[in-house]
C-alpha cells in the first residue's frame, strides 16, 4: 500500500483472499452497494460505482454477486443502510495510518478501529491529522508476462491518460489522476490486459521505515486486524517495510 513494497503488499493480500474470498467479497458487496446508491446504477454515469467494479473484478468477484450488490444499492434489493466512515491516526513507530471504513454500527465500527490502532503501540487521532501527508492516484498493477509488450502498454496508457508508469521485477505500476482511472481501465481491459490491482489509492508523499523488530511485528497484526474487519474497507499508511513479511 505504499513505499517501495507495493507488489510484496499485492502477494500477502491476494494470500489472504485466496483464504478468506467470502469475506473479501463482503466488503467489496458493501462498497458497491454505497457507490450503486449514492449515485446511480449506471457505472457509466458514476465514477465511484465503475472504480468499485474494476476493483471488485480484479479480486475476481463473480459479475452476479455485483449485480446484486449494485441491485441492493439502488434500492431493487433488501440490504442494509451502510456509512461511509474515515479514520486517521498513528500507527507503532509513528506511522501514519487511514482507515476507510464503511458501516451499520458506528459506535462498534469507532471501538474496532481504536483497540486495533492501541493494541498495536498506536492511537486514534482526529480528522485532518495525517490526511495532508497522501494524496488520492488512480493505481493499476499489471504483472509482467512472457509475451507483454512493455512499449506497447506504456504507449497505450499514457495515451489513454496515465500519468506516470513505475517498472518493477514483478510488473508495472500505473498511475492517474482519479478522474482518469476508468478510462485508463477501460482502454487496458479493451486490449486484453489483466489488472492484478486496481483501486483509487491514498499515496504518501513521505515514508516511515520502523527498523525495530517488535515495531515491525505490531504493525503488520495491525494491518491484519483491520483487514480481517468487515467494517473495514481499506487501510493506507506510509510505512515501507513490507517486505519484511
Amino acid at each position: 500500500m505504499s513505499g517501495h513494497s507495493k507488489w510484496s503488499t499485492i502477494k500477502h493480500k491476494k494470500g489472504k483472499a485466496d483464504a478468506k474470498r467470502g469475506q473479501i467479497f463482503t466488503k467489496l458487496a458493501k462498497y458497491i452497494a454505497v457507490a450503486s446508491r449514492e449515485g446511480g446504477s449506471d457505472p457509466e454515469m458514476n465514477a465511484k460505482l465503475k472504480e468499485a467494479i474494476v476493483k471488485a473484478k480484479a479480486a475476481n468477484m463473480p459479475n452476479e454477486n455485483i449485480d446484486r450488490a449494485v441491485k441492493k444499492g439502488a434500492g431493487e434489493l433488501q440490504g442494509s443502510v451502510y456509512e461511509e466512515i474515515t479514520y486517521e491516526g498513528y500507527g507503532p513507530g509513528g506511522v501514519a495510518v487511514i482507515i476507510e471504513t464503511l458501516t451499520d454500527n458506528k459506535n462498534r465500527t469507532a471501538g474496532d478501529v481504536r483497540h486495533a490502532l492501541d493494541k498495536n503501540g498506536g492511537n486514534l487521532g482526529t480528522s485532518g491529522c495525517v490526511g495532508f501527508l497522501f494524496t488520492k492516484k488512480g493505481q493499476i498493477m499489471i504483472e509482467k508476462t512472457d509475451d507483454l509488450d512493455e512499449e506497447a502498454l506504456m504507449m497505450l496508457a499514457l495515451d489513454a491518460g496515465a500519468e506516470d508508469i513505475e517498472t518493477a521485477d514483478e510488473g508495472y505500476e500505473i498511475s492517474t489522476e482519479p478522474v482518469d482511472f476508468g478510462p485508463v481501465c477501460d482502454a487496458l481491459k479493451k486490449e486484453g490486459y489483466e489488472l492484478a490491482s486496481a483501486e483509487i489509492a491514498m499515496i504518501p508523499a513521505t515514508e516511515v521505515e520502523l527498523t525495530d523488530a517488535t515495531e515491525i511485528k505490531k504493525m503488520l497484526k495491525m494491518i491484519d486486524m483491520f483487514d480481517d474487519n468487515e467494517d473495514v474497507q481499506a487501510v493506507w499508511h506510509n510505512w515501507t517495510g513490507e517486505d519484511d513479511e
